[in-house]
């Protein structure tokens, strides 16, 4: 199949609705092929939550929003066991997480109890209601959005949650023209109700299988190992990256460049997604550097491997 000329026709209908965001909805994509999970950090009204939308709409698979409130309970996400009088039994009614493409919409606003709830989803791809285990379908994930922790009514995620997800991202203000551009022509109407899916739920499938395909040369695992662990012995952290940062960060660099028309991955790959996969898994002291900065620093003080790249 055209995995490049697919994964371009699915970020040019995001760009239908997010103008000037080319390289978000590819990282969003990069995501979504990597079977990974995807948090959009931001300040209200960037179009965070479009974005998520945009990215679902445009493949024809099932997709459940979920709305984070204080009030929101467990059972709510994962589903629950109701008594059916009839036939004298409990029966299992799935919750909004028994979907393809799941948009939780400010996940930070939720009590962390409630935010527990999608720790088994997002890592084992399974929930366990009474006692009964239900698994989820294929593919999963998990695309949250969030406002930043200074805000008010905002919980900050637990680090267990921050590292199930592959990638964290930011929407950023658009530009004086993409702004212009939005205001005008969304007088009378919304381009979002336009929009439709360019790739099927089959298609998706062959895309993600020819992603996780794509070759990773030993010297370049080696690379995006050496970044990872030097996050582990940087004085200016205090919490590394663990080795589900490692696999992700390689998993996900197989996916772009499998957007990118390669059945191979380069070093370049890795540079390009390590400031989305690390830095919201690392904590630095006080008084140090921030953690993206930091993993800017560690990228440029390790060494690029010369060995072979493309398989043989």
């Amino acid at each position: 199949m055209d995995l490049e000329g697919s994964a371009t026709a699915i970020v040019d209908n995001i760009g239908h609705v997010i103008d000037g965001k080319a390289d978000v909805a590819e990282t969003a994509l990069v995501v979504l092929l990597a079977e990974g999970h995807l948090l959009i950090e931001d300040v209200p009204g960037v179009g965070k939550t479009v974005l998520a939308k945009a990215l679902a709409r445009s493949v024809s698979c099932s997709v459940r929003r979920i709305q984070f409130t204080p009030d929101l309970l467990p059972s709510d996400i994962t589903g629950v066991s109701v008594f059916n009088v009839r036939e004298r039994e409990f029966e299992f009614k799935p919750g909004a997480v028994f979907a393809n493409i799941v948009i939780g919409d400010e996940i930070n606003r939720a009590s962390p109890k409630t935010q527990s709830a999608l720790l088994e989803a997002m890592e084992e791809r399974q929930v366990t209601v009474d006692g009964t285990t239900y698994g989820l379908g294929s593919p999963f994930t998990v695309v949250a959005t969030q406002n930043p922790y200074e805000m008010e009514g905002t919980y900050a995620l637990p680090e267990a949650q921050r590292d199930r997800f592959m990638a964290r991202i930011s929407m950023g203000y658009p530009d004086a023209e993409a702004e212009l551009e939005m205001v005008r022509g969304r007088d009378d109407s919304n381009p979002f109700d336009e929009l439709e899916a360019v790739a099927s739920i089959e298609e998706l499938h062959a895309m993600i299988a020819a992603a996780r395909a794509v070759f990773v040369s030993p010297a370049v695992e080696g690379y995006a190992i050496d970044i990872v662990r030097a996050t582990r012995t940087d004085p200016e952290l205090r919490l590394g990256a663990s080795p589900r940062a490692t696999l992700q960060l390689v998993r996900a660099s197989k996916a772009l460049a499998a957007v990118h028309g390669r059945d191979y991955v380069l070093p370049d790959d890795v540079d390009t997604l390590v400031s989305s996969v690390l830095p919201h898994r690392l904590i630095a002291h006080r008084g140090a550097a921030g953690a993206t900065d930091i993993v800017n620093r560690i990228v440029s003080e390790t060494p690029v491997p010369d060995g072979a790249i493309r398989p043989t």
